[in-house]
């Protein structure tokens, strides 16, 4: 029990010293009160190198990342030191697949805009208007199937173990054999026919012959999805560089780190 309470502790230690990194604050939600929280070093914002986009500038297969001011979504940024906590792919005709508690859904895209505070798109390069079909084919087969509820709370602990392995001094075989071996010890074998967000999108473009990477779709979170993108070093090895698209809406940025409790 000492021990596994050392090991917590190094955690958090070393949660803290990433998020110090990113310059993140924690701040109550200017109408709701609800907590939120913001990434000063996010480059990807319309004030800071970014830019706001219209719904037509989408196409079928973007990926769309988000976050929310609620509890949820800064949990699993704080978990995943991440400034997005949801994913979904983009289907054509205003609409996006997303798996969410409820299950595998479709919805409009207005509908998402209602609910989240940051909405990005990526893009991959290379994606042909076949692929962006049998994507959409995916979507549709999916839909109304389970969440993946044990995937999900399987990947918390994973998150933060695997930042172990991350750190700046570990030479990329050896983090990619820590990384590896951490997921297989964490993630077990798992279920194939339920997902969670980032999963889904990963098995969508599976399923469409344009894997973004050949690591196990369990072990990626909203945030590696997010580092897949152009100019990115990822933590996992991906194929191919995703291409930032643009924001169809951006949350207000945090003009500076400010400590808990403030």
């Amino acid at each position: 029990m000492r021990r596994f309470t050392r090991f917590a502790e190094a955690l958090a230690l070393l949660a803290m010293l990433a998020l110090g990194g990113c310059a993140t604050a924690i701040k109550p939600h200017e109408t709701s009160g609800a907590p939120t929280l913001g990434f000063q070093s996010m480059a990807l914002n319309p004030g800071n190198g970014g830019e706001l986009i219209r719904e037509d500038a989408l196409r079928p297969g973007d990926i769309i990342l988000t976050a929310e001011n609620g509890i949820n979504s800064v949990g699993i940024r704080l978990i995943t030191l991440s400034p997005v906590s949801h994913a979904a792919v983009y289907l054509g005709n205003q609409q996006i697949a997303e798996a969410v508690g409820s299950g595998i859904r479709v919805r409009s895209v207005d509908a998402l805009l209602e609910d989240e505070a940051t909405v990005v798109a990526f893009r991959h390069p290379d994606i042909t208007a076949e692929q962006a079909l049998k994507i959409n084919s995916f979507a549709a087969s999916q839909e109304g199937k389970k969440y993946n509820y044990v995937g999900v709370m399987l990947q918390a602990p994973f998150a933060l173990e695997r930042r172990m392995c991350e750190l700046p001094l570990v030479p990329s075989m050896v983090r990619d054999f820590c990384i590896r071996g951490i997921a297989a010890v964490q993630l077990g074998l798992g279920r194939n026919d339920q997902f969670f967000c980032s999963q889904f999108i990963l098995e969508a473009y599976r399923s469409a012959g344009l894997p973004l990477t050949d690591a196990d779709p369990r072990l990626i979170n909203p945030g590696d999805l997010l580092h897949m993108r152009e100019g990115d070093v990822p933590s996992i090895r991906i194929h191919k560089p995703l291409q930032y698209v643009g924001h169809l809406k951006a949350a207000p940025q945090v003009a500076a780190a400010e400590p808990l409790g403030q």
